[in-house]
C-alpha cells in the first residue's frame, strides 16, 4: 500500500506545483484589489499545504530532494546575478 501513498503524495504535490504557477500568473494580471488579495490567500494557503506534505513526504521517504550544492557553486551564480 505504501506505493499507493507515494503515487497520491506526489500526484498531490504535482498539482499543488501547478496551481500555485497558475495563481502567479492570475495575481500578476488582477487589477481588482480584492480579489488580488483574495488570490494571494488562498495561494499562501496553498503553498503552507504544499510545504507541510512536502515535508510528510520526505520523513516518509516518499521524496528525495537533490543533493545540496557546494557552496563555491552557490557563490559562482551569486557574483554572476550581481553583475547583471
Amino acid at each position: 500500500m505504501q506505493i499507493q501513498d507515494k503515487e497520491m503524495v506526489n500526484d498531490i504535490l504535482s498539482m499543488i506545483n501547478g496551481s500555485l504557477t497558475t495563481y502567479a500568473s492570475v495575481i500578476s494580471q488582477t487589477s481588482n484589489p480584492q480579489l488580488r488579495q483574495t488570490i494571494q490567500q488562498i495561494r499562501n494557503g496553498d503553498e503552507q499545504f504544499q510545504f507541510q506534505l512536502y515535508q510528510m513526504a520526505e520523513q516518509k521517504g516518499f521524496y528525495k530532494p537533490a543533493s545540496q550544492a557546494p557552496q563555491s557553486d552557490i557563490q559562482n551564480v551569486k557574483s554572476q546575478v550581481s553583475q547583471a
